[in-house]
């Protein structure tokens, strides 16, 4: 009697694909939706006979025909290699997907989740960067596509609520790591993890003393479920992350210690836009939430470094 039928857009893709197996798991009835420009069917191919999960192969800039009781918006290539490969694509995907997965929460009076990004805050003039921060983003550099892609979605999740009374969520979500990421992901962590177990050298952009956090995905699909069942009326937005700090540099030597590696460090031009240091504020996710992260680096680097192993060894 309780189970509920859930979209999830973008759901094969490394985020999605562990948050439809949660879902399945906790006795929903799954619709994932992905065009797989990012998504993999590996990802998800381990839910196809379960009779509660269904595949639907379609792009958001779709119209959405399904009936649902809540929706979770995660289409959008989150990498700067995917997302860069086609930027307008990018663009019409945050805010022609918002408008279609909005239009169909307002039809069918469902609950929806918008996983917005920590690029909204660009690169950030106040450090760490809480919810109230307005960013500082470049609107006509490489990176806006995504960045003020994200921000309009924003923007029109608030307008529905506002105006139509959708009952929306926002989650800024930053970086994330885990096993199901793409092998040529372009992301710093699976960039070094393939790096290191081929031995290849291992590319820094700048000197390397840029800051991240990094969040693994276990914890970040328990805030995002957390932030979806939370009480009505709370929109957020909502910070999830892992506000332990660490420089691109000490990740390398982490990275080449956990995999025995023989990798030297290579220093290469910083890309533009590429932000300095990047750190969620968390204390409203503890507080509305009861969440913040329990996996420490060195525990989700080695799931994720053996996840990497195995699908190396099987090329």
């Amino acid at each position: 009697m309780n189970r509920k039928r859930i979209l999830v857009t973008g759901g094969a893709g490394f985020i999605g694909s562990h948050l439809c197996e949660k879902l399945l798991e906790e006795g929903n009835d799954v619709v994932c939706m992905d065009n797989l420009f990012t998504g993999q069917k590996d990802n998800i191919r381990h839910l196809m006979d379960n009779p509660y999960f269904e595949f639907i192969r379609q792009d958001v800039l779709e119209n959405i025909y399904v009936e649902c009781d809540q929706i979770y918006n995660l289409a959008c290539p989150a990498s700067p290699v995917y997302y860069q490969y086609d930027p307008i694509k990018t663009g019409k995907t945050s805010v022609i997907g918002a408008l279609h997965t909005l239009g169909l929460a307002k039809r069918c009076q469902a609950r929806i989740l918008q996983a917005s990004t920590s690029e909204v805050y660009g690169d950030p003039e106040v450090h760490p960067q809480p919810e109230s921060y307005r960013g500082c983003v470049n609107p006509n550099g490489i990176r806006s596509c995504y960045d003020e892609g994200k921000r309009m979605a924003e923007t029109l999740f608030f307008d529905y609520y506002r105006q139509h009374g959708v009952d929306i969520k926002v989650v800024r979500i930053f970086n994330t790591y885990g096993p199901r990421m793409r092998l040529d992901d372009g992301r710093v962590i699976s960039n070094f993890i393939v790096q290191a177990l081929k031995n290849d050298d291992i590319t820094i952009y700048g000197q390397g003393q840029q800051t991240r956090s990094f969040c693994y995905v276990d914890d970040m699909i328990k805030g995002i479920r957390c932030m979806m069942d939370s009480q009505e009326g709370f929109t957020g937005p909502v910070n999830l992350g892992n506000p332990n700090e660490i420089t691109m540099l000490q990740l390398a030597h982490k990275i080449i210690e956990l995999t025995g590696s023989k990798s030297k460090i290579v220093f290469l031009p910083l890309p533009q836009d590429d932000p300095v240091q990047r750190k969620p504020f968390i204390e409203l996710a503890k507080n509305k939430l009861n969440w913040e992260p329990t996996v420490t680096l060195e525990n989700g680097l080695e799931r994720t470094i053996e996840y990497f192993m195995s699908i190396l060894r099987h090329l």
